[in-house]
C-alpha cells in the first residue's frame, strides 16, 4: 500500500500530530506522554517565539488511511545565517516499525532542505537548543523523564539502515542520594563561599524566583557559549521558557549563588520527577491530570536534574561544592532517595564530574543523527 506524506496546517491537524505518540506508545510502561495542550502550543508557530527566528513544517505519514508516522522539518535562521551552519533540523519524529515510512518522512525533510540551499539534516531536535535533542539508543527498559523523550529500539536501527551517522551523543545517569556526606565537603563549601564572597539565595515561593529568571538564561548562555552545539537564545525565547517552567518548578529544589555585587554566578535546578504523574495524566491536564502533577510535586522520592550553569570566571574554583552541599540538604529535607539526570553531552566533562560522589549508573544514551542531502 502506498505511503502518503501530508503536510498539516490547521489546529485540528496539529492536535492529531501531537496525539500520534499517545497511540503509538499506548500501554508502553516506559513512555511518558507530554500534556497534549502544552505540546500543541509549543508546536504552534504563531505562539512559540522560537518561530520568530525559525521555520517549521509538520508532516504526517498515512498508510491504509491510518497515521503511521510524523516528522517536523525545522530551519533555525540564526543557526543557518548567523553561524553559517547549513543544516535543516528534524524533530518530533515518531513512526511505526516500517522503514519505508521512515524513508518517506526523511525524503520530505531532505527535499525542503535542498529547496533552501542546505547541505545536511540532523536530529531529532527542536527549533532551539532549549528543547529536547537526541534519540534514545540505550536504556529502552527505563522509564523516560519529563524532559528526555522515549522511543522504541527500532528507531536508531532505521536511522543506521537509511545511512545516517552519529553527530552528538548525550548520557543520562541514575543515582541514589547519599544519606551522609563528608564534613570536608561542608568545610570546603564554606571556604569557597567566604573566599569569593558568595551567597546562596533561598526562595520561599515562585514569585520570589521571578526576578532571577532572565539572569538564569543570561548565565546559561555565558556558561555554554563555547560548546560546539551552542545557538544564541533570543529575549522572546527566554521569556517563553521562563513562563513555561516557572509554574512547575519547586523553589526548594533550586540553588542560586550570587557574588558580593548580587550578580548571579551559578545555579542548579532540580525538580521532583513528573514521569509517573504524566503517565497517569495520559496527556490531559483535565479532569485529573492536574491532581497527579500536584501530588508529584509535593510528595516524591525521585528528582530530575534539569540545568546547571557556572559563570566561566568561577569555573574550577570549587563553586560546585556549594551546589553539592545545597542539593544534599534539600534532598534530605524532602526524603529524596533517587536522582536522575536529563541528557548531558557526553564530552561535557565538567558536568559529568559533578556526579562522581553519587556513584552514578549510566542508564541511558541518546544521539542526534546526521545525513548529507
Amino acid at each position: 500500500m502506498e505511503i502518503q506524506i501530508k503536510e498539516i496546517f490547521s489546529r485540528t491537524e496539529l492536535r492529531e500530530f501531537a496525539k500520534f505518540p499517545l497511540r503509538l506508545y499506548q500501554n508502553n510502561p516506559y513512555f511518558v506522554p507530554p500534556l497534549v495542550a502544552e505540546e500543541i502550543n509549543n508546536l504552534d508557530t504563531s505562539k512559540n517565539p522560537a518561530f520568530k527566528h525559525a521555520k517549521a513544517r509538520y508532516f504526517l505519514a498515512y498508510k491504509n488511511g491510518q497515521i503511521v508516522g510524523r516528522i517536523a522539518a525545522i530551519i533555525n535562521n540564526i543557526e543557518v545565517n548567523q553561524l553559517q551552519d547549513k543544516k535543516i533540523r528534524f524533530g518530533h519524529f515518531d513512526v511505526i516499525d516500517d522503514i519505508e515510512v521512515s524513508k518517506a518522512l526523511f525524503a520530505k525533510v531532505a527535499e525542503i532542505g535542498k529547496e533552501n540551499g542546505l547541505t545536511y539534516m540532523e536530529g531529532p531536535m527542536g527549533a532551539t537548543n532549549l528543547e529536547f535533542a537526541g534519540m534514545l539508543t540505550y536504556g529502552f527498559d527505563r522509564i523516560a523523564t519529563a524532559i528526555g523523550p522515549y522511543n522504541y529500539e527500532y528507531y536508531p536501527q532505521h536511522m543506521e539502515a537509511l545511512g545516517f551517522e552519529k553527530q552528538k551523543e548525550w548520557v543520562e545517569n541514575f543515582m541514589t542520594a547519599p544519606e551522609t556526606i563528608s564534613d570536608k565537603i561542608f568545610d570546603f563549601a564554606k571556604l569557597v563561599a567566604e573566599r569569593y564572597k558568595l551567597n546562596v539565595i533561598h526562595f520561599k515561593n515562585s514569585s520570589e524566583l521571578q526576578p532571577y529568571i532572565k539572569p538564569v538564561f543570561d548565565l546559561l548562555e555565558e556558561s555554554y557559549k563555547d560548546l560546539e552545539t551552542f545557538v544564541p537564545i533570543t529575549e522572546e525565547q527566554k521569556a517563553f521558557y521562563a513562563k513555561k517552567y516557572s509554574t512547575i518548578l519547586n523553589p526548594d529544589f533550586i540553588t542560586f549563588i550570587e557574588d558580593e555585587h548580587k550578580n548571579l554566578i551559578a545555579f542548579a535546578i532540580t525538580m521532583p520527577s513528573f514521569a509517573k504523574a504524566l503517565q497517569k495524566a495520559k496527556g490531559r491536564f483535565f479532569p485529573f491530570g492536574w491532581y497527579h502533577l500536584l501530588k508529584a510535586q509535593k510528595k516524591n522520592d525521585t528528582v530530575e536534574f534539569v540545568l546547571i550553569g557556572v559563570h566561566p570566571s568561577y569555573q574550577r574554583k570549587g563553586v560546585t561544592a556549594i551546589i553539592f552541599k545545597e542539593m544534599y540538604e534539600t534532598f534530605r529535607k524532602h526524603n529524596i532517595k533517587f536522582l536522575e539526570t536529563n541528557p548531558e553531552l557526553e564530552d561535557n566533562q565538567s558536568v559529568q564530574m559533578l556526579w562522581k560522589d553519587y556513584n552514578p549508573i549510566l542508564h541511558k544514551r541518546r544521539k542526534t543523527f546526521k545525513k548529507a542531502i
